[in-house]
């Protein structure tokens, strides 16, 4: 199994929380039932969290014809919107969310240059929340494809997920399917495409980020 960079240090002190944890158990606590007890949950919840970290590699198969999902997880918004902050028109938002059982790390739909990149800070609404796309913590990120079309792609924290990651900025050439970010423990990503995109997806599916194709472009 691969492990995301990201998870190295949580790791690390995760695993010498754990065995301090079980060292006072076994000191102060001579029943061994109880000790044998926290050895389980400890090995438990140590790979329940190595299984957040891990971080699969991905062979996403270039197409500029079609709009790749972000991320792993689950779409719960497929809707028309007004995209406020950098497109100022009219967008069919799709919008994926992450539980803390999918991996997280957060892939580009298509390729092309950040045209527009914007981090703001925010609140901590549950990620499924309809205003956590404009309220929460999160960043903006627009890919400007060879012909001019912009896809804008939206990190956002959820209540739990309280640090996003990003490895690219404004100006970047980025590939289809790269790894250009990372929100720890539960989160979502939305994709604002044009209003004439084929959509491939609707409530409910499930998604691999890179893999999962969520649409095809008819402007290219």
């Amino acid at each position: 199994m691969i492990i995301h960079k990201e998870g190295k240090k949580p790791l690390f002190y995760l695993l010498i929380t754990l065995f301090l944890i079980n060292a006072a158990i076994h000191y102060y606590v001579p029943q061994e039932d109880i000790q044998n007890a926290a050895i389980a949950v400890s090995i438990l919840v140590y790979i329940l969290v190595l299984q957040f970290f891990r971080s699969p590699a991905i062979d996403t198969e270039e197409d500029t014809d079609l709009v790749y999902a972000p991320a792993d997880g689950k779409v719960v918004v497929v809707e028309k919107t007004l995209e406020n902050e950098y497109l100022k028109d009219e967008r069919i938002q799709v919008s994926i969310f992450m539980s803390p059982l999918n991996v997280h790390v957060n892939r580009t739909p298509v390729g092309g240059i950040i045209s527009y990149f914007k981090y703001h800070p925010g609140k901590y609404l549950v990620a499924w929340h309809p205003k956590s796309s404009t309220v929460n913590e999160r960043t903006t990120m627009v890919i400007r494809l060879k012909n001019d079309i912009e896809i804008l792609v939206r990190q956002v924290a959820g209540a739990v997920a309280r640090r996003i990651k990003w490895y690219v900025q404004e100006g970047d050439s980025v590939r289809q399917g790269q790894e250009f970010g990372f929100i720890k423990f539960g989160s979502r990503l939305d994709v604002y495409l044009p209003t004439d995109a084929e959509l491939k997806v609707k409530p409910g599916d499930k998604t691999t980020g890179g893999k999962t194709v969520i649409a095809v472009l008819n402007s290219v």
